[in-house]
C-alpha cells in the first residue's frame, strides 16, 4: 500500500529502495524482519513497504553491530521502541547506554591482553603454571588434566 505518490515523503519505500539507502543487501533486511529488529507492511500485491523511519532503525542496528553487540541483544533493545517513527536522540541515549557498560567491560579485557602480550609472546606458552593470560597463578594446574579456559563464557560466543 504505497502512501502518496512517488515524490510524497509520506511514501513508503520498497525493500530495494531501503537496500540502496541503507547499503545492504535485500536478503539481509528480509533476516532483520525475520530477527523483529524491523517490521514491514504488505501491499495489495504482497510486497514489502517499509516506512521511511526503518532507515534510521537500520542504522542503529548497524552502529550496534560495529560495535560487537550481537544482535539477540539489539533485538531485545529496540523491542521496546515503536517501529512506527524514526528513533529519536533520547531513544539512541537509552540504548547506547544501556550497552555502555558491555564496551567497558570487553576494552578492559582488551586492554588486559594488550597488556600482558609482550609477556606471553616472551615465555612462548612453554610456561604452563606462570602464564599470566592462560593460566595465571596456575588455577587450572589444580582441577586436573586436560584443558581448562579461564573465563568460563570464553569459546561461547
Amino acid at each position: 500500500m504505497e502512501k502518496g505518490k512517488v515524490g510524497d515523503i509520506s511514501r513508503e519505500l520498497t525493500v530495494g529502495e531501503v537496500a540502496e539507502r541503507s547499503g545492504l543487501a535485500v536478503s539481509t533486511l528480509h533476516f532483520y524482519e525475520t530477527k523483529g529488529l524491523i517490521r514491514s507492511n504488505r501491499s495489495r500485491g504482497n510486497q514489502r513497504r517499509y516506512p521511511r523511519a526503518v532507515l534510521r532503525r537500520v542504522a542503529v542496528i548497524k552502529v550496534a553491530q560495529r560495535t560487537g553487540i550481537p544482535l539477540a541483544e539489539i533485538q531485545s533493545a529496540l523491542s521496546v521502541l515503536p517501529h512506527d517513527r524514526p528513533l529519536t536522540v533520547e531513544d539512541w541515549t537509552k540504548l547506547s547506554m544501556t550497552w555502555r557498560h558491555q564496551l567497558d567491560e570487553r576494552i578492559a579485557k582488551l586492554t588486559a591482553l594488550r597488556d600482558h602480550l609482550t609477556g606471553c609472546i616472551g615465555c612462548g606458552c612453554l610456561s604452563m603454571r606462570e602464564c599470566p593470560l592462560r593460566n595465571p597463578f596456575d588455577v587450572l594446574g589444580g582441577e586436573g588434566a586436560g584443558p581448562r579456559l579461564i573465563d568460563p563464557m570464553e569459546g561461547t560466543g
